[in-house]
């Protein structure tokens, strides 16, 4: 986060980047100060660092003095390099450390619970300031029992939708800051807020009981405002029985079902200083949520485009039908005009029934209506514009109904607006495979739909965070975007799903109970994968040190209740291609993934154990990965067919074979035994995969570390049932929960990570240590593809790798190495043939090193710099 407002850590971790064109430079030394700025631009130094001799251009500074509550820094830092030094400021403003920090604010909101309809309460409080003075600093601090759209003298305070983020209520409970100094007035100013249900007050039944969740309550907001004034004197405002309310024009809101909105009741001045309140009604003081207070440490989510109609027609019914070029995430803005009381009716969907209507079905059990927004006009005369506020939908078409006759439905009269958490794209990949591309692009534009302040299973039926989804989404998120802090919020929340130190549910937040589904280490190994992830690939290991102690007790208690070493699952390969495509295991043993699992994250325990110095630990699940591999092999290795399998197996099993060989759970020397016979399963089935979400993630790597990358390249170009281009071929703009047609959700990402594949094999680039501080250039692909490379934001800056083949060298690789890390190089090359960069043999290239020939490759390193690589024949 760049120039933040609201950090509430005590000791951030600050970073910074170094950008040079010169080759091999190295960070020496860095110093960190950070100065208080006062009222009045004078500042006061906190904390030193001193000189830190370290090469490592992001750290946690160590021990530091508390920060003071609500107040304005500045860093600033000097860094000396092997070629010279540099130097940097930033500036933060921090957030509400505890209870206290909130003064005398409290929760508020409108009446309690009744039955019918419960308008969003509209919240409203006037101020002043005091004439003449000059404000230095004004932050506006909100924390709410779901959704709160906060205006300060009539204009909105943020661009940010569906805001504070969800959490299990009873666990932590969000706030956003926003600097609103510059919308405050010298002669009287108001806030208003419009409260929105979210999960926290969610009415309408569903087969996940977040309307029966133990912190269900209707909407609540608590708000402080911090005026500070040149001279340093400091005015407060809170939220307390000094506000007012009163039911607003949102008749019905609801994260699942949508909204209704009524304009008629709109009152547009609520949040304006002159607005007449005498006849509103004070608020009702509340006890609010239970969980603790902290920033939303994510980015917010927003309206980052708008898409125009791509078709409009009629169906059957005589509804009106708009499609839009993609499945995306959001809402619809309409613009009309008709009579006062006309209803216009936007149902949403991701595909149309056989009659030509939405299709609505679904799997949710809403008791009071699914994706359906509804606008009655005021009847003004002119057209009335509105986009919904507190429910998302995931849909490609809409259908309308009761659009007034004699008006016009174009394409200016429903707009496409996609929301989605504002991250930032960190990586890009393209290659020579035009279909390569393609799935690149729909898997892009699928993480993005369900990145929504966690990472969801589907914006349209659950916007779940089933811990499987993102455990298997985690890296190409990672790689795609700037959402690590999102992911570490994410595995706060898989821990607060935990109670008496078991697993955690296989949804979180969960409401309660529910996601309670037995042994699944499958789906629960995102709490020990997820973390690890982050220290690999954004450099972040406070998720692994905050919950160490958690995640050891989860995998002790796993292996505590899987006899012998052998793990089961309630939850297997989701959704191979034999199975039904609502989604179900398919017909295998389940032990066999449940086990690999087990492994994998008794062996993940085991390094991080060792990274944080607690050998003890370390020896521990060293000892216990070692005995579930062996009761792994001795159970379900079949030494004279070559190959893994499950009891009841209905045949070859693909990710039986594909998990025990990326994990290392084969006997030693069997590796290509094994490797073997998955590339001949794939080729008898007609070159098709057979893997549902667990074996897919890892069937593309396998293939290729074994000497098939043949196969894996036909797998990704395949357009035959069951491959990503089959659903290309049936009109996919996104990806699916199923291989088949039937799908149910076409907005899941889970059997999308050949992505991963695309960037670590086809463009060659994948992290070799913690934070890129290593990573590996190793393109596999170059004999099937004349072309491939990938670009990826490290903690260091950009490293970016692009490789090709044509007429003027065999083989040319263009490598750009952030400073700070070091890029362990593979490239083909015979020993007949020249490596050479700008001319130089590569032995003698500045800022290369460790250059070695074996089999066919060059394999050397290469320090910070751009280079060009290119491989002739003598």
């Amino acid at each position: 986060m760049s120039d933040p407002v609201g950090i509430d850590v005590g000791c951030p971790r600050f970073s910074w980047e170094i950008v040079s064109d010169a080759r091999g430079l190295v960070q020496v030394s860095y110093r960190i100060t950070v100065d208080r700025i006062g009222p009045e631009g004078e500042s006061s130094t906190d904390w030193d660092s001193g000189t830190v001799l370290s090469a490592n251009p992001f750290t946690d500074p160590g021990p530091m003095p508390p920060l003071r509550a609500a107040s304005q820094y500045r860093w600033s830092l000097d860094v000396v390099t092997s070629m010279g030094s540099a130097a940097a400021t930033a500036v933060f403003t921090t957030g509400l450390f505890g209870e206290a920090d909130w003064m005398d604010s409290k929760w508020i909101g409108g009446p309690a619970r009744s039955e019918g309809v419960c308008p969003a309460p509209l919240l409203r409080r006037r101020f002043d300031v005091e004439p003449g003075a000059t404000i230095h600093s004004a932050t506006l601090f909100v924390a709410a029992g779901g959704y709160a759209n906060v205006l300060l003298n009539g204009v909105p305070v943020t661009d940010a939708v569906l805001a504070p983020g969800f959490t299990d209520y009873d666990h932590t409970v969000e706030y956003v800051a926003y600097d609103v100094r510059g919308a405050i007035r010298s002669n009287g100013n108001a806030i208003g807020i419009e409260l929105g249900r979210g999960f926290y007050g969610m009415r309408n039944p569903n087969v996940w009981d977040w309307h029966t969740a133990p912190w269900n309550a209707e909407p609540v907001a608590r708000v402080l405002l911090v005026i500070t004034y040149g001279d340093g004197r400091v005015d407060r405002v809170v939220s307390d029985e000094t506000w007012k309310w009163t039911p607003g024009p949102t008749l019905r809101d609801d994260v699942y079902g949508g909204e209704t909105y009524d304009a008629r009741r709109a009152v547009p001045e609520f949040a304006h200083p002159e607005c007449l309140d005498g006849e509103w009604a004070r608020v009702a003081l509340r006890d609010g949520p239970k969980g603790a207070l902290v920033r939303q440490s994510c980015q917010p989510s927003r309206v980052v485009e708008e898409l125009r109609p791509h078709r409009i027609t009629r169906s059957r019914s005589g509804s009106w039908i708009v499609e839009f070029p993609r499945v995306v995430a959001g809402w619809v803005s309409l613009s009309v005009s008709g009579s006062e009381g006309e209803t216009v009716t936007v149902a949403y969907g991701e595909r149309l029934d056989s009659d030509g209507g939405v299709d609505l079905r679904n799997n949710g059990r809403f008791g009071d209506g699914f994706q359906t927004d509804r606008f009655v006009l005021a009847g003004t005369g002119d057209r009335e514009t509105w986009a919904p506020s507190f429910s998302y939908k995931g849909f490609q078409f809409v259908q309308i109904d009761g659009w007034p006759s004699g008006t016009s439905l174009d394409e200016d009269a429903v707009i496409a607006q996609v929301v989605h958490t504002d991250v930032e794209t960190t990586g890009r990949f393209a290659s020579s495979s035009t279909l390569m591309n393609r799935i690149h692009g729909i898997a892009r534009d699928t993480m993005l739909n369900n990145l929504q302040g966690l990472p969801t299973d589907t914006p349209m039926f659950e916007k779940n965070g089933w811990t499987g989804d993102g455990m298997l989404g985690a890296e190409m998120f990672l790689m795609n975007f700037d959402c690590a802090a999102l992911f570490a919020k994410w595995t706060d929340d898989i821990a607060a799903t935990r109670s008496d130190g078991g697993a955690p549910k296989v949804i979180a937040p969960s409401s309660d109970s529910w996601g309670d589904w037995g042994p699944a280490p499958t789906w629960h190994s995102a709490y020990v994968l997820v973390p690890d992830w982050l220290a690999r690939y954004a450099g972040d290991s406070r998720a692994l040190e905050r919950h160490y102690e958690g995640m050891c007790e989860y995998v002790r208690f796993e292996l505590a209740r899987s006899p012998g070493g052998i793990a089961t699952s309630s939850l297997g390969d989701w959704v191979s291609p034999e199975t039904d495509p609502r989604g179900e295991n398919p017909p295998d043993d389940r032990r066999v993934p449940a086990t690999a699992f087990l492994y994998v994250m008794s062996k993940s325990m085991n390094a991080i154990a060792e990274r944080l110095g607690r050998p003890s630990d370390g020896r521990f699940f060293a000892d216990a990965a070692a005995a579930v591999r062996e009761a792994f092999i001795g159970t379900f290795y079949d030494e004279r067919e070559g190959i893994v399998r499950g009891e009841g197996d209905e045949g070859f099993r693909q990710t039986h074979n594909v998990l025990a060989l990326a994990f290392g759970l084969v006997p030693s020397g069997a590796e290509q035994r094994v490797a073997d016979a998955i590339a001949r399963d794939v080729r008898q089935r007609g070159m098709t995969l057979n893997t549902g979400a667990l074996g897919t993630k890892y069937l593309l790597p396998v293939l290729t570390e074994h000497g098939h990358v043949d196969v894996a390249v036909a797998l990704a170009e395949q357009t035959r049932f069951p491959s990503w281009g089959y659903w290309l071929d049936n009109g996919a703009t996104s990806l699916w929960e199923h291989w088949k047609i039937e799908s149910r959700s076409r907005g899941h990402y889970f059997l999308g990570t050949v992505d991963d594949w695309f960037y670590h094999y086809v463009a060659g680039i994948r992290p070799a240590s913690e934070g890129f501080r290593t990573f590996r250039v190793d393109p596999r692909a170059t004999e099937q593809l004349s072309s491939a490379g990938a670009q990826l934001r490290t903690p260091f800056g950009v490293a970016a790798v692009e490789w090709w083949r044509d007429g003027d060298a065999e083989f040319s690789l263009r490598l750009r190495v952030p400073v700070g890390t070091t890029a362990l190089v593979r490239i083909p090359a015979t020993a007949s043939s020249v490596v050479s960069e700008g001319g130089v043999p590569i032995s003698g290239v500045a800022g290369v090193a460790a250059v070695q020939w074996s089999d066919g490759v060059a394999a050397f390193e290469a320090g910070a710099g751009e280079y060009l690589f290119t491989v002739d024949s003598e």
